[in-house]
């Protein structure tokens, strides 16, 4: 399957983890770093993210977000002043229902990734973007991949299209 190249609207990565391995201790304050693009290594992950190399075949190695999962949070919620940076997601998409790619091999610009599961929201959601975020995102948590082959992903295909670390929940975003 492959994915239209205007779909990524932003691309992410941190030097290091801010829940993962966190619980029961504060979090971390490593931030999302934006990027115009991003070194795509099959089975390793996304060169300059936390997770590259982490574990050999890594379920995570790249995790991908919808952008309109974001936009319907920050409307039900009533949240309008929380960066998507918040859900430490790598990749943010639009026009992509990523719950259908799971269980599936998917090509992006030229890469191919494999839909291992739903990114599952935990309960660091409610903290960082908001109470009832955890319970809100069931089901649209987002994609954990492995990636499958080398190559390069851009933010943006389109001008005027790209989302940067200080985008929030505000018209057009």
């Amino acid at each position: 399957m492959t994915i239209s190249d205007d779909s990524i609207l932003a691309i992410f990565t941190s030097p290091g983890h801010n829940f993962f391995g966190h619980h029961g201790k504060a979090p971390e304050q490593h931030p999302m770093e934006s990027r115009p693009a991003v070194s795509c290594v099959a089975g390793r992950g996304l060169e300059g993210d936390r997770f590259f190399d982490y574990r050999d075949s890594y379920k995570g190695q790249v995790t991908f977000f919808q952008q309109e999962v974001y936009r319907s949070l920050c409307d039900s919620l009533g949240v309008n002043d929380k960066s998507i940076t918040v859900f430490r997601r790598n990749i943010v998409t639009r026009g992509i229902d990523l719950n259908q790619l799971i269980g599936a091999v998917f090509e992006i610009q030229g890469v191919q990734f494999y839909g291992v599961e739903e990114c599952r929201p935990c309960y660091w959601m409610n903290q960082a973007f908001g109470p009832g975020a955890e319970e809100a995102m069931a089901g649209k948590g987002g994609l954990r991949a492995t990636i499958q082959s080398h190559g390069t992903l851009s933010a943006g295909v389109r001008q005027g299209q790209t989302l940067n670390s200080e985008a929030l929940c505000i018209a057009g975003n």
